[in-house]
């Protein structure tokens, strides 16, 4: 096989075999191939895609050029989900303890903040100790001691992609579906998972800003799944406003902490058991509202959060800061928003809260940047609430970094009030619960 040839088959629109995508990724990854060559063939993918078996032999190849977790291949309980991100979409660190209390196995492998979304990751290093560098090693035994575990990509996890995000980053490839799901998946099954759920977040807030660009990347997960003969299954979302009341890493873990005690949010708890459901299905635990139900009863007799407690332990997190039961990491202000006027919210730009968190330090505009994981806010109005003068849409927890006036005019410019009655968004908005 021929590095050019492959190149142009696919520049031309032709159908790859596994074999020359296979090559092609094992002459990346060794540096056999060079940067100048792969560049071309990620812009040939960009124009002219990928059918589902080609994905889903580049994820393979991707994922077969790092180390991998093996559990056993024929349990299904092992199951991972992944979300597309969001503004105060906590999902992750409630799901995973839940799940395991539920009894399933969450080998859940997460990332840091990403654009204006923040990352599970950093949500979870707010808890003093919490590590997110575990080593494969570490995060099997976890698995297997606890049920759970929440880490980072390690350098021998999918080393193909880590080299192939890169260049894609550099020369205008990223939005590719195909090169999209490669990465994420190659990522995920390297953790050992025989099924994963897809949050597919749709909105202002989101980076699929419409239903449709998000049925298109839950369609393609979920085929590259069924073509590597994994179970998947995907839900689309909400985010046209944030998730839960809280945004902003330390604040984000008080709120799943409380929900893990069944003081959750309601919007944030559909969320959370909708997805339980499809992975309590595809474990073949229980469906429909028998999941629903059991989910309810593991956060009412204490199991999931005993599991989350547990969890943090074992990753050196301090669990004496969360049994206090006071805010986690206190800014030094609470700065209130109030409405200037009557009426119905009928809008809120989700996608500038995000990057206002990143203004006050809660966000990195630099690789290995530090952030403040104190920062952030409290929402108190969502799309289609009624508001009186005065009435206090949300707070700012703050550090100063920023003054408190132009906070104060920042956030309440994301809120739109009109005269006229609004319908609020549906959360759910498609649920496709898939196959193991």
């Amino acid at each position: 096989m021929n590095p050019v040839e492959i190149i142009i088959s696919k520049r031309d629109g032709k159908e790859l075999s596994g074999e020359e995508i296979k090559y092609f990724i094992e002459g990346y990854t060794s540096g056999n191939i060079p940067d100048y060559q792969m560049s071309a063939f990620l812009m040939a993918v960009y124009h002219k895609s990928m059918t589902a078996d080609e994905t889903a032999a580049l994820t393979t190849a991707m994922l077969e050029s790092g180390e991998k977790i093996v559990f056993d291949s024929q349990d299904k309980k092992y199951i991972d989900k992944h979300s597309s991100g969001g503004i105060g979409d906590k999902v992750s660190i409630i799901l995973a303890p839940l799940m395991v209390a539920c009894g399933l196995k969450v080998p859940m492998l997460s990332g840091r903040g990403l654009g204006h979304t923040g990352g599970t990751l950093d949500k979870l290093e707010s808890i003093p100790g919490f590590r997110t560098d575990l080593s494969m090693e570490e995060f099997k035994t976890g698995v297997d001691s606890i049920g759970c575990a929440i880490t980072g990509q390690t350098p021998q996890i999918a080393p193909a992609d880590r080299k192939m995000y890169a260049l894609r980053d550099v020369t205008g490839a990223v939005e590719s579906v195909p090169l999209i799901c490669g990465s994420i998946l190659s990522k995920k099954f390297a953790a050992g998972p025989n099924s994963i759920v897809f949050d597919i977040k749709c909105g202002n807030g989101a980076f699929m800003k419409t239903i449709e660009q998000a049925k298109q990347l839950g369609r393609s997960l979920f085929d590259i799944c069924r073509a590597m003969n994994k179970g998947a299954a995907y839900l689309i979302t909400d985010m046209n406003q944030p998730l839960g009341k809280a945004a902003g890493n330390a604040l984000e873990i008080d709120e799943s902490s409380a929900a893990l005690r069944g003081k959750g949010p309601d919007d944030l708890m559909q969320v959370v058991f909708s997805l339980g459901e499809c992975m309590l299905r595809l474990g073949e635990i229980a469906e429909k509202e028998k999941a629903i139900q059991l989910q309810k009863e593991k956060i009412a007799d204490g199991s999931a959060y005993e599991k989350f407690m547990k969890m943090t332990a074992y990753q050196g997190g301090d669990t004496a800061c969360l049994e206090k039961n006071k805010p986690l990491k206190p800014a030094r202000k609470v700065i209130s928003v109030k409405s200037n006027k009557a009426g119905y919210i009928r809008s809120i730009d989700t996608y500038r809260l995000g990057r206002l968190i990143i203004e006050m330090g809660g966000g990195r505009t630099t690789v290995g940047q530090p952030i403040d994981h104190s920062v952030g806010f409290i929402i108190h109005k969502n799309i289609a609430d009624k508001v009186d003068e005065n009435d206090i849409l949300m707070d700012i927890y703050s550090n100063a970094k920023l003054s408190d006036e132009y906070l104060a005019e920042a956030f309440y410019s994301c809120f739109e009030i009109v005269d006229q009655d609004v319908q609020p968004p549906e959360l759910i908005k498609l649920k496709y619960r898939g196959t193991g």
